[in-house]
């Protein structure tokens, strides 16, 4: 499988943690290209937590991810719609998906 094209959207302050930017399109290679290893031959969210944490994450990752999974207080959206409904780390990832990630966590 080749190439991917996505959206992320990142709100509720988790786009600070992405260079202040809230939406971005990108192009995800093909899978086996970056995680050689990986069992799944499509990518699911698994993978894109990883792909993001070695790309696009600029600072504080402890902010964004637990683990192997986004950390308790970031809601994944995935086309609108809750990322439960879709299997969460195990949800493959189509061509155009839109995939939000909003912090519910405000500092005080």
């Amino acid at each position: 499988m080749g190439a991917l094209k996505i959206q992320l959207h990142f709100g509720g302050g988790a786009e600070l943690l992405f260079d202040k930017i809230k939406k971005r399109e990108v192009e995800l290679p093909a899978l086996k290209k970056y995680l050689p290893d990986c069992q799944s031959e499509k990518w699911r969210i698994r993978e894109l937590l990883v792909w993001l944490r070695d790309n696009l994450l600029k600072e504080r990752p402890e902010l964004f991810l637990q683990g192997e999974s986004v950390r308790p207080g970031i809601l994944v959206l995935i086309n609108d719609a809750d990322w439960e409904l879709h299997g969460e780390l195990d949800y493959e990832i189509e061509e155009n998906d839109v995939i939000m990630f909003i912090s519910t966590l405000h500092g005080g």
